[in-house]
């Protein structure tokens, strides 16, 4: 029987960006790699997976990512980098589009020294998580707040804006056009995933220790877009069963079946796009 799950909780307007964390495995004695990724920086592993590009330079034309009706698993190796539109000192990969049939876009943004971001479309809000490095975000009313890794904000449409790097930083980015409600105003929100509170679910979803698993075979109207932040594991999409680890990014779209288990000895962690708090219709 699993113990309770810790569901680290982040709610913001339209959408909800979840990160969900456990502690490490079942092993006392940690092996060689283990302590080699204790020794990194936190998400290390999504920049530098441990099955990365360059592990695969000898096999021509293999992939682990897949691309169907209603899903699908864009992996490391697949990445394409190009100049991110109206950015400077910035490469993008749009890992998730309308292209494919979701209603929102991902992508990495990888900034280099004296970058600088462009404004999302009219009426897009947009979310903004640092996986490596730190960038400064600075809104119309000369505000700044220093992003670090494991810093995330939310930009409601149409809000003013810029985010600067000095050095290198990687961000993973939401966008999405607005759904608005009456008589409710969005707000830029600024955190870090330490100072959110930790909300006990029941053996719901998010907290995965090595073995641990969902305890609901998952269909509902919701998409999904996740990165997969740190841990391995098989992740269940429709008729298909995939082996993930971190650096892995899913599209799921409404009512695929899901399910997902840990492997390995650390802790599950992912960062997941959820669209909620608007009527379906």
């Amino acid at each position: 029987m699993q113990s309770p799950q810790v569901l680290l909780v982040l709610s913001v307007t339209l959408s909800l960006v979840t990160i969900g964390a456990t502690d490490g495995g079942f092993c006392s004695a940690p092996s060689i790699l283990d302590r080699e990724t204790s020794s990194k920086p936190m998400y290390w592993k999504v920049t530098n997976p441990t099955l990365s590009p360059s592990h695969l330079q000898d096999l021509p034309g293999f992939t682990r990512s897949v691309y169907k009706r209603d899903h699908a698993l864009i992996t490391p190796e697949s990445h394409v980098f190009s100049p991110l539109p109206e950015w400077t000192n910035t490469l993008g990969a749009y890992l998730i589009t309308p292209a494919m049939g979701s209603h929102f876009a991902m992508y990495l943004a990888n900034m280099q020294e004296n970058a600088r971001s462009a404004l999302p479309p009219h009426d897009v809000e947009r979310f903004i998580f640092v996986v490596q490095g730190s960038a400064m975000l600075t809104n119309a009313s000369g505000v700044s707040s220093k992003l670090m890794v494991d810093s995330y904000a939310y930009l409601p449409p149409n809000f003013e804006h810029s985010l600067r790097a000095e050095g290198s930083a990687t961000l993973v980015v939401f966008e999405r056009r607005y759904a608005s409600l009456e008589n409710h105003i969005t707000e830029q929100i600024v955190g870090s995933t330490d100072k959110q509170p930790l909300l006990e679910t029941p053996g719901e979803i998010m907290d995965f220790q090595p073995g641990d698993f969902l305890n609901v075979k998952e269909v509902h109207y919701n998409q999904h877009g996740l990165l997969l932040l740190e841990g391995q594991g098989i992740y269940r999409l429709g008729d298909s069963w995939y082996p993930v680890q971190a650096g892995d990014v899913i599209w799921m779209a409404p009512f695929v079946p899901q399910w997902y288990a840990a492997l390995g000895k650390t802790r599950t962690r992912y960062l997941l796009y959820k669209d909620v708090n608007r009527n379906p219709l």
